[in-house]
């Protein structure tokens, strides 16, 4: 049986509210643009907030580029407690004192975590383990090993420090885990922490300006389904650090058939974004040793 729904495309920035997984997110937008086809681009906690990229139809083939992209997020530690999930969810499993903390120190040992460095993903974590979610048996009290992941922190400014907490942003590489960085930083100062609060505000290309609440969305499907489309970005922005090429007619048709082509002036390597003459977006092609731009993902056009 087809699935039912519109041929939409392109990419919506949601602004996730707390409370909402990703997932049910994801699906209350596709209700409302009515769609047959959305997918998000790596999940935020339930208890985060703030920019998920959705993609709709076509825009679904290029969600690997924003799952693989880095991230970026405001977010305050509670110092003092840890907990059993690394957020406010879980249970007190640790109290410490805050009695020689100062800033010099705090700042002294965030730059021990900047730059490239190991992490163990938490248990409260989406990561299979022989099948199960890691979340699925830390609900059932069982613990397994995890192996350590590379990660790389970016940037991480210390924003604004109190007596029992500190606000961070973070720019970091896929994966990264600020549960756990809350957790390694906690251990570190001696006094425990957790993630208060977490909110992303960049993906990739993607910033927090343009991100739209449920609320918003809701207000304009008020007003029918041409509103909502106007408000998707075209499935090229995901791609814009890529260099581009404009294709002739003739050649953009042996492209479009799975031909590598020769393309006068393009890149002499790497990833490329691949228009028409008129600007219309083919999609994603690589350049070949012999200088030929082969097709590695490209749209259906509509």
């Amino acid at each position: 049986m087809r699935a039912k729904g519109r041929n939409v495309r392109g990419i919506l920035l949601l602004d996730k509210p707390v409370g909402l997984t990703s997932n049910a997110a994801l699906q209350k937008v596709k209700s409302l643009y009515r769609a047959k086809k959305a997918g998000h681009t790596g999940s935020l906690d339930k208890a985060a907030s703030g920019l998920l990229p959705l993609c709709f139809g076509e825009a679904t083939k290029f969600s690997g580029y924003l799952l693989n992209a880095d991230k970026h997020y405001r977010t305050i530690f509670q110092l003092g407690i840890q907990t059993s999930t690394g957020d406010t969810e879980g249970e007190i499993v640790f109290r410490g004192t805050l009695q020689n903390l100062t800033r010099k120190r705090i700042e002294a040992v965030l730059l021990r975590f900047q730059g490239t460095l190991m992490q163990v993903p938490p248990m409260f974590s989406a990561l299979k383990h022989k099948g199960q979610r890691l979340y699925e048996l830390a609900h059932q009290g069982l613990e397994v090993d995890r192996e350590p992941r590379e990660i790389t922190i970016h940037r991480m400014n210390l924003l604004d420090y109190r007596d029992d907490s500190i606000e961070l942003e973070i720019l970091c590489s896929k994966g990264t885990y600020i549960r756990t960085l809350a957790e390694d930083i906690g251990k570190d100062l001696g006094c425990g922490a957790h993630v208060k609060s977490l909110r992303r505000i960049g993906v990739g290309p993607y910033s927090d300006d343009n991100m739209l609440t449920m609320t918003e969305l809701e207000n304009i499907a008020e007003n029918g389904l041409s509103g909502l489309d106007a408000e998707l970005l075209g499935i090229d922005s995901v791609l814009q650090d890529l260099p581009s090429v404009q294709l002739v007619d003739s050649v953009a048709y042996y492209l479009c058939q799975g031909q590598p082509v020769m393309v006068p002036g393009a890149p002499t390597r790497g990833m490329l974004r691949i228009y028409t003459e008129d600007r219309r977006f083919l999609g994603v092609g690589e350049v070949l040793t012999d200088g030929r731009v082969a097709p590695k993902r490209l749209v259906t056009q509509s």
